[in-house]
Parts: C-alpha cells; structure tokens; sequence
C-alpha cells in the first residue's frame, strides 16, 4: 500500500522532474567517481612499471658488470698464460743460443788446431817431395846407367827389349787370364748350380702343363670328288671369290678327297678352314654364299680369339690386360713355332715364371705376366717389321705397361740388355719350356744344318783335333790337341767356342760346349 502511494505521489509531473535531475546529477558523480577512479589505477599501473623497469635495468646493469667482470678475469688469465709461455720460450731460446755459442767456439778451437796441423803437414809434405825429387833423380841416374849395361850386356836396343817384354807378359796374362777364368766358373758353378738347379726343378714340377705340339689344319677332306668341281665353280669364279674374300690361296690338285689351305698368315688360315667346312658340309657354294659363310666364320673366329685370350688370363691369374692384349694373345693360339703352340707356350712360361718367382721372393703376378706377354708381338710379326721381341715390347709401351715388363718382353731373346731379374726369369722360362721333349719339332734338313753348324763352328778354332754334335744339338763334344792346348786354356777356349755358337747359330734353348783333352801313350811288347 506504502508503494502503490509513493508511486501516485511521484508520478505527479513536478516530481517526475525533481527525480530526473536527481538522477542525472546522480549519473554524473558516478561518471566522474568512476573517471577518478580509473585515472588513480592507470597511475597505479604506471608506477608499477616503472618500478619493474627499473628493477628489471638494475639486474640487466649487474649481470652486464658480472659478465664484464668474468670475461676481464678470463683475458687476464690468457695474457698471463701468453705471457708465461713467451717467457718460457725465450728462456729456452737463450739456452739453446748460449749452447750454440759454446759449440761454435768448440768448433773454432778446432778449426784452429787443423789448421796449425795441416801448416804443419804441408811443411812436412814440402821437405818429403824435395827428398823424393833428389831420390827420382838420382834414381833415373842409376836407370839410365843399368838399361846402358844391360844392352851392352844382351845385345839388344830398346825397341827390341820392349817388345820381348810386352810377347812375354802377354804369354803371362793370357795364362793368368785363362787360370782366372777357370777359377771364376768353377767358384760360380759351385755357387750357383745347386741353387738353380733346385729352382728349376720345382718349377718344372709344378708346372702341371701339355706340350704336346699342334700343327694348324690346311687339308680338307671332302666327301666325294664331285665337290672340287662346286668349290671350283664355272670358270673357277668360286675358288676366285673364296680366295679374295679370305686372301687364303686353295690348291686343288689330283689328290683324292683332299683340297689344300695355304697361307702364311695363320688366323686368315684357320678362317678359311673353318668356312670351306661349312661350304663342304651345306653343299651350296657360289660367291654370295661364299662372302656370307666367309663373314660368319670371321665373326665366330674373333669370339674365339678372344676367348681363348680370356681363358689364358684365367688360366694364368692375371688381370688387368688392355683388351687388345687379350685379343693378341688370343691369336697366338693359331700361331706355332717350331710346330709348338705358342699360346700354349706362353702360358707355360708364365707358370714357370710365376713358380721360380715365388722361389726368389720376386713378386709373382708381375713375373706371370711377363710370362704370358713375352711372345705377344709373334701376333702381328707377319704385319709389322722387325724381330718379335721388338715388336712386342712396342705393344706392352704402347698398351702402358710397366717398364720392368717392356724390357724383360724385349731383352728376353738377347736382343736388349736385361735391366730386372724379371728378365733374366723369361729368359731362363723360355728356354726350359721349348727345350722340353716333345714340344718343338723341326724338319730333318734344318736339324742336320744345325748340327753341321755346330761341328763347323767348333772344328775352326785352332788346337781342335775334332767335334761332335750330339743330344740332338743340345751339346756339342770337343777333343783338343793335348800339344797344342793344356789345362788352363781350355777354359778360355771353351768361353770362345760357346761365344761364336751364340753369334753364328740361331736355336731355341741352350747348346752345351763339353771340351775334352787327353794323352795316350802306346807301347807293344814283342
């Protein structure tokens, strides 16, 4: 009731005015209380910044001065410690300096005392070669006066003196001499033989390879007669073709069932052998069958080039061939010397190369494969000129081959000095490997030549009474005049004789000189 009679009394319009002012200046101290007091907290929050300034600029200023303080404190340390360590050096400095001073005052006492000495031995050297040049004086003196009495005594002038001595001296050195070399060889023998021996004994049997001797196949058999006439062709155009494609002549005579391959160049050879094979077999020969069987038996030929030139690597552990090498050396297989394979040959003297390598403590794959390569150049002997040490040892510099290869490849027949033990092996390998028995043959006309040859040359020195060639040229006997040659020529002789059989006579291996000298005396009884 009190409410419904407060809100009749205010709603009359006078009061409805007071109150509206009184609300607004109500409103308006409000406004202003809350203006104050928000201003008294925007200055409470200033305040508290700055103090938080300031603290945070007194902890930044103190850490600053610390950490200035730590830094002066550890540069401090280093200089000292710089400072030390210079101090230390210069001490050492002058210590070392003050020792060199005394050595080199050592050294001038010395020098001073070699010079008074050496003033002293050029005074004493001066008196001696006074002394010496009275005595050479006088000595002459007394020359003169025994040589004057000595040709009053002989009879002789000076000239003629001279040359009785110098025949006599030379009769006596060449006594010496032979004497000298008798002992040498002897001394080397003992030295030397048993130890080569043994190597080459383990190296040959070691060495577990065939030296059975192939020959290159230049017949063809032929099923029937008919077929010369096809191989033949009209007006010979087949044989023509085949000849021009392969440079390979073929002979067709009267032999039954037989055409015969010639040619010099063994590869070429062993190309047309294998396509008039395949000419034979198919039956079809005319010339454009002829160029294709021709080009399809190259190509097939060259696989077999080079894997036989593969293999052998293999066969002998070394690596690291330029792949012409291993393209020449695939050639080889259709190369023989003396009816020996020489691929076969190579490889064996690779085995024994490598073998009496490890026996001298040389390095094996090196001497393997001087081996191997020490006959490349018979490849293409019959292209290039020259002797096929020469041209092989082109090939190894030519394909980078180390020096000690190039010269044991080159020096391997004599043809060069050999300048490593690697050369001296290959020689030694070459030579055991084609002396074998059984793996060189040779046509009866030259082996009688060889062996005239031998009894020729050893039968032209004076004091032979006769020579014989025996071992199947393998040693050669001399039988001396035991008048005309003793004891200790025939050492030198013997030296002589082996020299002019190594200058005059061209032979795989080596030829032993046996000389012989022995006094018969014989008397009957009647």
């Amino acid at each position: 009731m009190i409410l419904g009679l407060l809100a009749e009394y205010l709603s009359h319009p006078v009061y409805e005015a007071i109150a509206a002012v009184v609300l607004l200046g109500l409103g308006y101290g409000i406004c202003i209380a809350v203006s104050y007091l928000q201003k008294k907290s925007a200055r409470f929050r200033v305040d508290a910044m700055v103090r938080q300034a300031r603290e945070e600029a007194e902890r930044i200023t103190k850490e600053a001065d610390t950490k200035a303080r730590d830094e002066l404190y550890r540069m401090r340390e280093e200089f000292e410690e710089e400072t030390r360590d210079a101090k230390n050096e210069l001490r050492q400095q002058e210590r070392r300096l003050a020792k060199r001073e005394d050595t080199l005052d050592h050294k001038t006492d010395l020098l001073n005392r070699k010079e008074r000495y050496t003033e002293n031995l050029e005074r004493e050297l001066a008196a001696k070669q006074k002394t010496v040049t009275d005595r050479e004086a006088e000595l002459a003196q007394v020359v003169e006066q025994e040589m004057s009495s000595l040709h009053q005594i002989s009879g002789l002038n000076k000239d003629e003196a001279t040359q009785m001595l110098l025949k006599r001296l030379e009769q006596e050195l060449e006594h010496e001499a032979a004497e000298y070399v008798s002992r040498s060889v002897e001394r080397t023998k003992e030295e030397a033989d048993r130890k080569a021996k043994e190597i080459l004994a383990t190296a040959i049997q070691r060495c577990a390879v065939e030296h059975t001797a192939e020959s290159v196949v230049s017949t063809i058999d032929l099923p029937n007669d008919e077929m010369k006439g096809r191989i033949i062709g009209r007006e010979g155009r087949n044989i023509r073709a085949f000849e021009k494609a392969t440079g390979i002549d073929v002979i067709v005579d009267d032999t039954p069932g037989v055409v015969v391959i010639s040619g010099f160049d063994s590869v070429r050879r062993e190309m047309a052998r294998r396509a008039m094979e395949k000419l034979v077999q198919d039956g079809r020969i005319h010339p454009a069958r002829i160029e294709e069987v021709v080009e399809k038996s190259k190509k097939e030929l060259d696989e077999s080039i080079l894997e036989a030139g593969k293999q052998a690597a293999l066969d002998t552990d070394v690596h690291g061939l330029h792949p012409k090498e291993i393209e020449l050396l695939g050639r080889l297989r259709y190369r023989t010397s003396y009816g020996q394979n020489v691929l076969q040959h190579s490889i064996d003297v690779a085995h024994l190369c490598g073998i009496m390598a490890g026996e001298l403590g040389l390095n094996i794959q090196r001497a393997k494969r001087i081996g191997l390569l020490h006959d490349i150049g018979k490849a293409v002997d019959q292209e290039v000129e020259g002797g096929h040490p020469e041209i092989g040892a082109d090939l190894a510099r030519r394909y980078e081959e180390p020096a000690e290869v190039v010269n044991a490849i080159a020096a391997h027949h004599e043809g060069q000095d050999p300048l490593s033990l690697y050369a001296i092996l290959v020689q030694a390998a070459d030579a055991v490997s084609a002396s074998r028995p059984g793996a060189r043959r040779e046509t009866l006309e030259k082996y009688i030549k060889r062996l005239e040859k031998l009894e020729e040359v050893a039968n032209s020195f004076p004091g032979v009474e006769t020579a014989y060639a025996i071992q199947a040229g393998r040693e050669v006997r001399v039988i001396v005049r035991p008048d005309k040659i003793d004891e200790k020529d025939m050492a030198k002789m013997g030296r002589d004789i082996a020299k002019e059989i190594e200058h005059e006579l061209n032979y795989p291996g080596e030829i032993r000189v046996t000389l012989i000298r022995e006094s018969r005396v014989v008397e009957y009884a009647r």
